[in-house]
């Protein structure tokens, strides 16, 4: 098998549209299959393709339950295309060309490049390779400790399979669970193996892995990227802060925290805080959360995960920069500055590009659904967000869209999968460097 795309004569960014599209077709087609079903029924199209879209762009919204309707076959595949949709289909399809010792092409090179959100083609290989290897490990480490729990629970066999297939929709930040009626991890918010487990596995999968490359390789390196610090420092802060507003919100929440003691409350505060950013688990009644809470979780999911990663969202880099440009303009500086490096003004304006387009394509959508779809504002505008965040975190509304709802959340989780800026790369004709400038001009502002 050869990896080739030359013959496509498309960019890159068309490249993984197309790529992602054909993936969730395939995945549609398999779903609708009566073997997939426990019922032995076919799945309706929009169900299946929505199903579909919610795996490979791992996103976690459902419109039939995981566990109760799809049969082990239909698991599988929700399984096979959640790690695709996570690594990403190039990511697969270069781990076959390399365990077929095939040569990759500076064609192939630029669209890993583009597909991984890296600046050079620089490794690019060879971070294909450790990002195959670290998600193996840490799914099979993580897999193998949910076994261990859930056997006290199930029988053993189950308990694994349980195990390895929530490690792998975790990790990939997919959200889906198989605990049946929507319930996800509501029955383990005490336990603190279950919490620790599915944070981490969150958490690594969301900070990118750049970032897992550079941690692990610290203690030969004794270095890490300007990349990874701002990573991780937004990461620690917005997971401390979220932990710290929910705690607070909901503390006499009887829908939520309130009925809990210390310990529940804790861990409960922790993981929704880590879930929104686009994981889709959840150990509290997301429903039962204070409409204040549920508007910061939206924020929160808008944030997302960092780049390079199996998360959506702007990603905190981008959140990052639109506060170093805020705080550089507070003090009349014209640089943006983290840890005494300056950023390129280019890298300020795609930040710049991402948020506005993410916040105009959330706005439509929540316009438009909120004319089609019989719910409240705050409902359509939580499942929109958690829609492009490929988060998966529901209020309920999912159950309950139309099938012209359907298509749009589809198109939603497809577009926050790939990113505002892919997408409109691959819609539109990126042009070259323009030859000539035009005079400056001045307006007022502010």
């Amino acid at each position: 098998m050869k990896l080739n795309v030359q013959w496509l004569n498309l960019s890159p960014p068309r490249i993984l549209v197309l790529g992602f599209a054909g993936i969730i077709l395939l995945g549609t087609l398999l779903l609708m299959l009566p073997a997939s079903s426990q019922s032995g029924g076919s799945l309706p199209f929009i169900d299946a393709l929505f199903t579909a879209t919610s795996a490979v762009c791992v996103t976690g919204l459902v419109v039939v339950d995981t566990g109760t309707h799809f049969s082990v076959l239909g698991q599988v595949i929700i399984a096979l295309l959640i790690q695709i949709g996570g690594l990403g289909f190039m990511t697969m399809a270069t781990l076959v060309a390399i365990a077929f010792k095939r040569r990759i092409s500076l064609r192939e090179r630029l669209i890993l490049q583009e597909a991984m959100n890296q600046n050079t083609m620089e490794g690019i290989v060879r971070l294909i390779r450790k990002v195959v290897a670290y998600s193996l490990i840490i799914e099979v480490v993580c897999g193998t400790l949910f076994a261990i729990r859930w056997s006290f629970d199930m029988p053993l066999g189950q308990a694994m399979y349980y195990g390895y297939w929530h490690a792998i929709s975790m990790f990939n930040n997919a959200g889906f669970d198989m605990f049946g009626d929507f319930r996800s991890l509501t029955s383990y918010v005490y336990d603190p193996l279950v919490n620790f487990t599915a944070m981490f596995l969150i958490i690594s999968g969301g900070i990118g892995f750049v970032v897992l490359s550079d941690l692990i390789d610290y203690h030969k390196t004794r270095k890490i990227s300007l990349h990874s610090k701002v990573v991780l420092l937004t990461t620690g802060l917005l997971i401390m802060l979220g932990a710290l507003v929910i705690f607070v919100f909901e503390f006499n929440n009887p829908r939520t925290l309130g009925g809990l003691n210390w310990g529940g409350k804790i861990l409960g505060s922790f993981f929704q805080s880590v879930t929104p950013r686009t994981a889709g688990a959840n150990t509290v009644d997301i429903a039962g959360l204070r409409q204040a809470t549920q508007f910061f979780m939206i924020i929160l999911m808008f944030i997302g995960a960092s780049p390079g990663s199996t998360g959506g969202g702007i990603k905190t880099t981008t959140f990052m920069i639109m506060i170093g440009a805020v705080i550089a303009m507070m003090r009349g500086r014209e640089d943006i500055v983290f840890f005494r490096y300056r950023l390129l003004q280019e890298r300020i304006f795609k930040a710049l590009t991402i948020t506005l387009l993410a916040l105009l394509l959330i706005i439509t959508v929540t316009m438009i659904l909120s004319t089609t779809e019989d719910s409240g504002f705050l409902m359509i505008l939580f499942e929109t967000t958690s829609a492009f965040g490929t988060v998966g975190l529901s209020m309920g509304l999912t159950l309950k869209l139309t099938t012209f709802g359907k298509l749009l959340i589809c198109f939603t989780m497809f577009a926050g999968r790939l990113g505002p800026i892919t997408l409109a790369y691959a819609l539109g004709q990126k042009k070259g460097k323009e030859l000539y400038r035009y005079p400056e001009g001045k307006m007022i502002i502010g």
